[in-house]
C-alpha cells in the first residue's frame, strides 16, 4: 500500500542503513498506531472530548477557540481537495507569519493528505523558488500581506497559489463544511519537509513523520515544561522553524493549551502579551532575553512560569542577568531541523547555568572524536545524538552520509561532557553562522555576493558579536580594487537585502586584495575568523 498518490516524498527518503538508529521507541508514550494523522490528537481530539470552547490561539487581535481552529482548518481542506485539486502526498508551501490563519492552513494540508512545508516570511523569490523546485511544491498558501514576492516565483512545479487575509482562500471557504474526513496517513508519511539553512544553493530537506510530531510533544514537554491545559504560550521564532513550530503551535495543541501569535515579534511585544494575557510559557533566543531582561522591570512578568532559550547557545550572562531580575530560570537547550526539536536541555530541577544541559527524555547523546570513539569527560569533540527522531534528508545520500554515523546522528556542533553527563556548549563545527537565532550558512551568503557585478571573490565567516552572538562578516575581492569604499560596502549591503533574506546579509564588509588559499585553490577561513 502507497502512502500516497503523489509518493515523491517517500521515493525520496534515504534508504534504512543510511537513516540513523531508532531508539526509546518502545516506551509506551512513544506507542504509536500504525495508521495516524497528527491533527486528531493535536486538534481533532479535543472537540471530540467537548473542549471545542477552550481557547486555542490569542493575538493581541483576536481570540480562536479549539472548535473555531478546528472548523476553518477542515473548510480550507475542502478548498485544497475541492477547488484546488490537491492529491495526496502533494506539498503545500506556506509563506505567512504567525498567526491564525497560518495554523489553520497547517492543519488543513495534513487534513487532506498533504505534506506542509512553512517558510519564513522574509525569503526572496530566488529562496522560494529554490525551494519549489527541490520538493516539487504544486501548492502554496500565502499571506496577502507577502504576495509580493511571491509572484516573482517562477516554477514549472507550481500548479496554483491561494492568498488569504480578505483575499481568495477567504471566499472559497465561505460555504464549505465545517466538517472533514481527514486523510488515512499511516504513522510513517511524511508530513513535514523542513529545509535547513541553504536555500541559495542546493539545500537540505529534512523530512519527518505523523508519528514524529507526536513524539516530540511527549519528549522537552515533559522534560522541561510540565504543560497543563491552562499555560499559555508564546514567543519570538517563526512557524516555519521547526523550533517555532513546537514551542507555539505543537506543545500547547498537544496539552489542550493556547498559544498567543505575535506576527512581528519584538522584545517589547513579548513583554506586553506577557502582561496582558498572563503568558506562562515563552520561547525566543538569547540575543532577545538580553534586550528584555533590561527592559522587564517596567512590565508585570509575574504570570510567567517557563523560560525557553534555543536557536544559539545562551551565554551564562544572560542567563545570570535574568534570574537576577526575575528570579526565573531560562532553560537552555539545543535541537536541530534534521530532529525536529530539542533533544539536549534541562529543568529547573537538573540545571547547571551555563550548561546546556543533559540528554532529555527519549534521547542519548555522546561526544566523539573524528574515528567516531567516545572522548573523556571534558574532552571537546562532535556531538553526537539518536532517538525518538533523526534525519531523513530527501534526496541527498552525500548529506544523508555525512550527517549519520554508526546510526548516531552527527549535529555538526563541537561539546564537551562534564563528569555529571552535563553537555557544554564549545563551537559550531562549520561554517554555520547562528546570528539573534537565524542559522545562515556562509556558503549561502557567499553565493548571493558572488552574483555581484562588481565582486570577483568573497568568504564569509561569523564574527562573535555580544548583541547578535555572531554576525556575518564578508571578506570580499573586487574585480576593480580601486572601488573600495564605505559607499561601496553600504551599496553591496542594500543590494543584498533586496535580492535575499534581509537578516543574512554582511554586516560588516572587509575589502581584501586576495584571499587566503590552499594550494589547491580552497579558501582558508579560519585564517578569516
Amino acid at each position: 500500500m502507497k502512502h500516497y498518490e503523489d509518493n515523491f516524498a517517500h521515493e525520496s527518503l534515504p534508504s534504512l542503513d543510511l537513516q540513523p538508529d531508532y531508539v526509546f521507541l518502545d516506551l509506551p508514550e512513544f506507542q504509536r498506531p500504525e495508521m495516524l494523522n497528527c491533527v486528531e490528537k493535536l486538534l481533532d481530539n479535543h472537540i471530540q472530548e467537548g473542549r471545542g470552547d477552550a481557547i486555542c490561539i490569542r493575538t493581541f487581535d483576536s481570540t480562536w477557540s479549539y472548535q473555531d481552529l478546528y472548523e476553518k482548518a477542515n473548510q480550507i481542506a475542502h478548498v485544497l481537495v475541492d477547488d484546488l485539486g490537491l492529491k495526496s502526498g502533494n506539498r503545500v508551501l506556506i509563506r505567512s507569519a504567525n498567526n491564525p490563519m497560518m495554523v489553520a492552513c497547517w492543519f488543513a494540508v495534513l487534513k487532506a493528505g498533504g505534506i506542509v512545508v512553512a517558510t519564513m516570511p522574509l525569503l526572496r523569490s530566488k529562496e522560494l523558488t529554490t525551494i519549489i523546485d527541490c520538493a516539487e511544491i504544486s501548492h502554496a498558501f500565502c499571506d496577502k500581506d507577502l504576495e509580493g514576492e511571491m509572484h516573482l516565483v517562477k516554477s514549472n512545479f507550481l500548479k496554483k497559489v491561494c492568498f488569504y487575509r480578505n483575499s481568495e482562500l477567504d471566499e472559497l471557504m465561505q460555504g464549505k463544511p465545517k466538517t472533514f474526513s481527514n486523510y488515512h496517513s499511516k504513522s510513517d508519511s511524511v508530513a513535514l519537509i523542513g529545509f535547513t539553512s541553504g536555500t541559495t544553493g542546493l539545500p537540505k530537506m529534512t523530512s519527518h513523520y505523523h508519528k514524529d510530531i507526536l513524539h516530540i510533544c511527549e519528549a522537552f514537554p515533559n522534560y522541561s515544561l510540565q504543560p497543563k491545559p491552562n499555560d499559555i504560550f508564546t514567543g519570538s521564532p517563526p512557524l516555519g522553524f521547526t523550533f517555532g513550530l513546537g514551542g507555539l503551535v505543537l506543545f500547547p495543541m498537544y496539552f489542550g493549551a493556547s498559544t498567543f501569535l505575535i506576527e512581528k515579534p519584538s522584545p517589547d511585544l513579548l513583554l506586553q502579551a506577557i502582561q496582558e494575557h498572563k503568558i506562562t510559557v515563552c520561547f525566543t533566543a538569547p540575543t532577545a532575553w538580553r534586550v528584555i531582561t533590561t527592559k522587564v522591570k517596567d512590565f508585570d512578568i509575574s504570570s510567567l512560569r517557563k523560560c525557553v532559550s534555543a536557536g544559539e547557545t545562551l551565554p551564562l550572562a544572560v542567563w545570570n542577568d535574568w534570574y537576577n531580575a526575575t528570579g526565573l530560570k531560562i532553560i537552555d537547550g539545543i535541537g536541530a531541523t534534521e530532529m525536529l526539536h530539542i533533544f539536549i536541555s534541562s529543568n529547573e530541577e537538573n540545571m547547571k547555568p551555563g550548561a546546556t544541559g543533559v540528554a532529555i527524555s527519549g534521547y542519548e547523546a555522546k561526544v566523539i572524536n573524528n574515528n567516531g570513539m567516545e572522548v573523556p569527560p571534558n574532552e571537546p569533540g562532535r556531538l553526537a545524538v539518536r532517538g525518538i527522531t533523526g534525519c531523513k534528508y530527501l534526496k541527498r545520500v552525500d548529506k544523508q552520509k555525512g550527517y549519520v554515523e554508526n546510526g548516531w546522528n552527527i549535529t555538526g556542533d563541537i561539546f564537551r561532557q562534564d563528569e555529571e553527563g552535563y553537555f557544554w556548549f564549545v563551537a559550531r563545527g562549520d561554517d554555520m553562522i547562528i546570528s539573534s537565532g537565524y542559522n545562515i550558512g556562509a556558503v549561502e551568503v557567499e553565493s548571493v555576493l558572488l552574483t555581484h557585478d562588481k565582486i570577483s571573490e568573497c568568504a564569509v565567516v561569523g564574527l562573535p558579536d555580544t548583541e547578535r552572538g555572531m554576525v556575518v562578516c564578508a571578506h570580499i575581492v573586487l574585480k576593480e580594487k580601486d572601488n573600495a569604499s564605505e559607499e561601496m560596502k553600504v551599496a553591496i549591503q542594500q543590494w543584498f537585502k533586496e535580492i535575499a533574506a534581509p537578516y543574512k546579509y554582511p554586516r560588516v564588509i572587509n575589502f581584501v586584495n586576495e584571499l587566503p588559499k590552499t594550494e589547491t585553490g580552497k579558501i582558508q577561513r579560519y585564517k578569516l575568523k
